[in-house]
């Protein structure tokens, strides 16, 4: 697991130097192609089906009470392609919903290891975050939308990447190279996002 860094004079928490690996999660067809959808689907979609997991183990899409991968339905975005899910999820609408989580091809976030949820106090999901280029100095706004797996840092939704010229596709893009620090504030919320509790 990788540790919580310790915290600025400010409360924020800085990572060390990171590269920047591709989230497409909860791009839905609201402003591209789904993430993930059934062998076939056209448009393509922008991940491959294997990164979300596979039968018994789906962890990058919505599931039924069975297991089994909740699709889009016809009044949705992209009918008939697999509802992909960010940590945080918009108030007041429900879990199938694909407009329900942030889009990743449009709004820039990005993602923390699960653990550090809840080993931060106050509130992280839905927190002011900033993103920072040590190579060309340039800081880019954010929040933190979503959490991944406990052994990575340096995971940036596609618009973040996009925003700094990184190759953006989850398929091939993002870059190893260490420049990225990635800053967040527990307990300040985003522009046009609410903290969201464990």
């Amino acid at each position: 697991m990788i540790p919580l860094p310790k915290p600025n004079a400010d409360g924020s928490y800085t990572t060390p130097p990171a590269g920047m690996t591709i989230d497409a999660d909860g791009s839905n067809g609201q402003s591209s192609a789904p993430v993930y959808a059934p062998i076939g689907y056209q448009p393509a979609p922008l991940d491959y089906l294997a990164n979300a997991g596979g039968p018994g183990n789906w962890y990058g899409i919505l599931t039924d009470s069975q297991g089994q991968p909740l699709k889009q339905g016809p009044h949705d975005p992209m009918p008939g392609a697999y509802i992909s899910s960010t940590s945080y999820r918009y108030k007041g609408k429900p879990r199938f919903d694909p407009t329900a989580y942030v889009d990743a091809h449009a709004i820039i976030f990005i993602v923390l290891p699960a653990h550090w949820r809840t080993a931060v106090k106050p509130v992280v999901l839905g927190c002011k975050a900033q993103v920072h280029d040590l190579e060309t100095g340039r800081t880019v706004d954010a929040v933190v939308a979503d959490f991944g797996p406990k052994t990575h840092i340096g995971e940036a939704s596609m618009a973040c990447a996009h925003e700094f010229g990184v190759p953006e596709s989850p398929k091939n893009g993002g870059t190893a190279k260490l420049r990225f620090l990635y800053t967040f504030w527990p307990g300040v919320p985003a522009d046009g996002f609410e903290l969201q509790p464990v």
